[in-house]
């Protein structure tokens, strides 16, 4: 067991955050134990909330509260993960204040129904922003082209943002176009870019499953478990081109922060991998690593800290070239990927307010 794993990494340039919210864990104490061992700020999305919520009852009489009090099961949505993400963010708020805030912070997804329309979407993080009223929050909006419209106006509006559901490099780097877009019209407005933080969230394990089963059909399992971390390396190639390109260098010299590539989705869902996998393969310089709370358990119990990506993404190139001689379209691996991914949350979501409705009605 190595209880330093996470500080360990926090040396090396990565961050750790935890993938999951409760309210269990933040009153029980968990979460600020975990903060005190190096954890670096927490993810939240519409299927953790419905797995707090619906799968517990430590919501429950606030539920009957509200709904005694005239609200809909939307508005008692809102007031349920606005106050977990509330109180998180105070539990973190010493991580925002020792790193500089370049850590400490919490994220909370827009309504997922909203993904594909970009005005909603805009006015909803606006909302969410003014309602949740802590400096280290970011609202999560998903990379799709209507998503990446809104991003660049939320960042544009000094709004600090997490953009999801991002799976091929060329949604990375139109997210990554779209945060410097922002930060420019920050800039011409004179106004104060030191405060605003992004990650970009790159998927990874679903890849890996999804890949996997294509190579299976072709007689191709010699290439499996390699899809992942190849596409990983080659978006850390992008992110570390454009950290240096004169563009952004240009508005860090006004004091713009750097978007942090940040790997999600990085439980194995193969066991006939590491349990670490996507954790140990995607150690590097400047990113964030958000894990499950299963997976960090196993990170701390056996893992080991070393960097294992850099900036040159020729051998990952040589995997992908690999994959489509085999006869598997990356680009319709990441099209088919993006659209479960917000069927799922959609589902999620969906599924979340029927069992608050149903927690009412008792």
């Amino acid at each position: 067991m190595n209880k330093e794993i996470i500080r360990e990494l926090d040396n090396l340039g990565q961050s750790l955050w935890l993938d999951f919210i409760s309210r269990d864990i933040i009153q029980s104490g968990e979460l600020k134990k975990l903060i005190n061992a190096g954890l670096m700020g927490v993810t939240s999305n519409p299927s953790i909330f419905h797995n707090a919520i619906a799968k517990s009852n430590d919501y429950d009489n606030e539920i009957k509260e509200l709904a005694s009090n005239g609200r809909s099961v939307e508005e008692i949505y809102d007031e349920l993960t606005v106050r977990d993400i509330q109180e998180a963010a105070d539990i973190l708020k010493p991580v925002y204040e020792k790193t500089a805030e370049r850590d400490g912070y919490i994220s909370l997804e827009l309504n997922p129904l909203l993904a594909e329309d970009t005005e909603k979407t805009l006015s909803e993080g606006i909302r969410l922003h003014e309602k949740v009223n802590r400096e280290n929050v970011m609202f999560k909006v998903p990379a799709t082209d209507e998503g990446i419209v809104a991003i660049e106006e939320l960042i544009s509006r000094g709004i600090c943002v997490n953009i999801t559901l991002i799976f091929s490099p060329e949604q990375y780097r139109k997210t990554a176009e779209a945060y410097i877009r922002g930060l420019k019209r920050l800039a011409d407005n004179n106004e104060d870019l030191t405060k605003v933080h992004s990650v970009a969230s790159v998927f990874v394990s679903r890849i890996e499953s999804m890949v996997d089963d294509l190579l299976e059909e072709r007689g191709r399992e010699d290439l499996a478990g390699q899809a992942a971390v190849a596409n990983s390396m080659i978006i850390y190639s992008i992110y570390r081109g454009i950290e240096n390109s004169p563009e952004f260098q240009e508005l860090s010299r006004k004091g713009a922060n750097l978007q942090r590539v940040l790997w999600a989705s990085t439980g194995t869902k193969n066991s006939a991998y590491s349990d670490i996998k996507y954790v140990t393969e995607l150690i590097a310089p400047d990113t964030v690593n958000t894990l499950p709370y299963n997976t960090l358990e196993k990170l701390i119990d056996h893992g080991t800290a070393k960097i294992a990506l850099d900036a040159d993404d020729s051998k990952a190139n040589e995997i992908f070239r690999d994959l489509e001689d085999a006869g598997v379209s990356m680009n319709e691996v990441f099209n088919v990927l993006l659209k479960k991914g917000l069927s799922a949350f959609e589902d999620a979501y969906r599924e979340l307010l029927a069992s608050i409705e149903a927690k009412a009605k008792q």
